[in-house]
């Protein structure tokens, strides 16, 4: 539970590419936190080697997609286009990630991500705060649409706080039932519930179950929304 509160909450996925490497970054709301280092097995005119280690890059991200972060930042130096060069293999071979529930946000940033140095002198820029805001906006906007599908529907895919989560999140389900798939909760709520061991345990058992856990905004028009439904909201679906 410590490492939540100093951290923070899980914002955005950074990708800094260099010429013979890739970085990748968890940012949470307090720091940056480094996940692994991807090496390109080949020089970058290779297309086996720069197809290869795309995937590679695409597939050390599943495990945070599958916790629910998908704004994804890239990097690369001035003067080259590492970054569009990824993005285009994404776009080319991973279609499925611009689409539906499995929808994330991909924006391009000028700048190096290699070292921890270079990533927090990127992150405390403008520009990085400002393509922050955007790249979770968008995707908090997904995530929207998918309550308010859920909403409309009238299998009971929707629970609206600390108690129906955890009677969603903590019990075994029966077979065919609802089944818990977003934990969302906006930012005031994280900040002015007071029971927070409480909440802490719950984000840490839903993220331990695979169910996709993400803090939005308050002031953004998705926060204003679930705040109208008392700022914590379970999605849920049937399996």
């Amino acid at each position: 539970m410590t490492k939540l509160y100093r951290r923070g909450y899980p914002v955005a996925i950074l990708v800094g590419i260099e010429q013979d490497h890739a970085a990748l970054w968890q940012i949470f709301s307090q720091v940056a936190k480094q996940q692994q280092n991807v090496p390109i097995n080949g020089p970058r005119t290779d297309q086996k080697a720069a197809y290869l280690f795309y995937e590679t890059i695409v597939n050390a991200l599943r495990p945070t997609f599958k916790e629910g972060v998908k704004s994804i930042i890239i990097a690369s130096p001035s003067k080259t286009n590492y970054a569009q060069e990824f993005l285009n293999h994404v776009k080319a071979h991973h279609s499925w990630l611009f689409q539906g529930a499995n929808k994330a946000t991909f924006n391009l940033i000028v700048g190096s991500a290699s070292s921890p140095t270079q990533v927090a002198v990127l992150t405390k820029t403008d520009a990085f705060k400002q393509l922050i805001s955007q790249t979770t906006a968008e995707e908090t906007e997904n995530l929207l649409e998918i309550f308010e599908k859920r909403l409309s529907q009238t299998d009971n895919l929707v629970r609206f706080s600390l108690e129906e989560a955890e009677n969603l999140i903590l019990y075994q389900q029966p077979e065919g039932k609802p089944q818990a798939e977003y934990l969302l909760l906006t930012t005031n709520y994280l900040k002015g519930i007071r029971q927070k061991n409480r909440l802490h345990r719950l984000i840490q058992i839903a993220q331990n179950k695979g169910i996709k856990t993400r803090v939005i905004d308050s002031d953004s028009a998705p926060g204003k929304r679930l705040t109208q439904f008392g700022g914590i909201v379970c999605l849920a679906k049937i399996v």
